[in-house]
């Protein structure tokens, strides 16, 4: 997935001004107008980058006459110390925009580690990674997007391009089949269906509505195994519920093809990443 460039400037003019309000009082009372610096954005701990180009798009905001020189790209495995930008300029917009570009490069690469600490754990096994739609309000594009340079996927992107009915969507409806055969009626041919089911019972059901996808919800290893011989190529395979560090291994060698995981994007800790700022000129 790639992020809109021409999205994100909007939200990084409205994050900037939720910052900035009336102006920068500690920097313009410090910095002289018009003074130039010279920055190094740099990795005070090893993970996976992302958002660099997110991270320029911040300061280019505040001047467009400021150079920001990626030296690494997205997807970089960063050793501590790496320095990831060189930037060059108008010194209050490099003071302004730096907590900003950093709060978004820290996220990113956040998520972009982690999601590539799950990923090497499927190594040897067709199983792939996922993220869902627990992710910051806000933030779920760029989110997305560096779980894909972490060497994960996507889910749905949101409630609009993929039909997932739910425990809550079942109840809703009197059971499974029920559900299913409202949206078939309503969606088009190419939006797929996916259920989510807690139990063979409910397994057998979504076989018989022929969904698309089938989620595996929270269950055991065992109950894993048993669905998918069951499903046997019937529909794509997801495990969901309970995935960590500890599980994933076991959860793909059961033969299922997804496993998603909200801890991608919910629950992650920003990289520690720390721009340091030269002489004034």
């Amino acid at each position: 997935m790639e992020f809109s460039q021409i999205q994100v400037k909007h939200q990084i003019e409205e994050w900037l001004l939720e910052d900035i309000g009336g102006g920068d009082i500690t920097t313009n009372n410090i910095v002289p107008k018009g003074a130039k610096t010279k920055a190094i954005i740099h990795a005070k701990q090893e993970g996976v980058l992302a958002g660099v180009d997110v991270a320029k798009l911040v300061f280019l905001s505040l001047s467009d006459s400021i150079s920001f020189h990626a030296c690494v790209e997205d997807g970089t495995k960063l050793a501590k110390g790496t320095i990831i930008a060189e930037i060059e300029g108008d010194a209050r917009a490099i003071l302004t925009g730096e907590r900003l570009a950093l709060n978004l490069l820290q996220r990113m690469s956040g998520v972009a580690t982690k999601t590539a600490q799950f990923a090497v754990l499927l190594a040897g096994t067709k199983a792939r990674i996922v993220d869902t739609r627990k992710t910051t309000p806000g933030l779920r594009m760029l989110e997305k997007y560096a779980v894909t340079v972490g060497g994960g996927a996507n889910h749905r992107l949101g409630l609009y391009d993929a039909v997932m009915i739910k425990d809550n969507h079942i109840k809703v409806a009197g059971g499974i089949s029920e559900a299913v055969a409202r949206v078939r009626a309503k969606i088009g041919h190419t939006v797929k269906v996916e259920v989510e089911v807690e139990s063979m019972q409910q397994l057998e059901t979504a076989l018989k509505a022929k969904a698309d996808i089938i989620m595996l919800d929270n269950m055991s290893l065992m109950q894993m195994k048993e669905a998918v011989a069951r499903i046997n190529g019937a529909a794509i395979v997801e495990a969901s519920g309970g995935i960590t560090e500890s599980t994933i291994a076991d959860i793909a060698k059961t033969g299922v093809d997804i496993i998603s995981s909200g801890a991608l994007t919910h629950s992650v800790k920003a990289l520690d990443i720390s721009l340091d700022i030269g002489a004034i000129k």
